[in-house]
């Protein structure tokens, strides 16, 4: 039996924008995948470009920076 492909997709989200977005979206009771894992900041421009490589050495398939 071959098991679906679900991505693990690490994000910075920002603090006034995005995680915004995504507390209302917990509150809405809308779902995300499990594979999500969301890092806040409290600005998405002070995310270091090394975060996200190192995301990628960590084994995440995906490292998003939301602003």
């Amino acid at each position: 039996m071959q098991e679906t492909y679900e991505p693990k997709i690490l994000g910075f989200l920002c603090n006034w924008c995005a995680y915004a977005g995504a507390d209302l979206a917990g509150v809405s009771r809308f779902q995300y995948p499990p594979t999500l894992r969301v890092i806040r900041t409290m600005c998405s421009g002070r995310v270091d470009p090394l975060y996200v490589v190192e995301g990628l050495k960590k084994g995440y398939d995906g490292v998003f920076v939301f602003g």
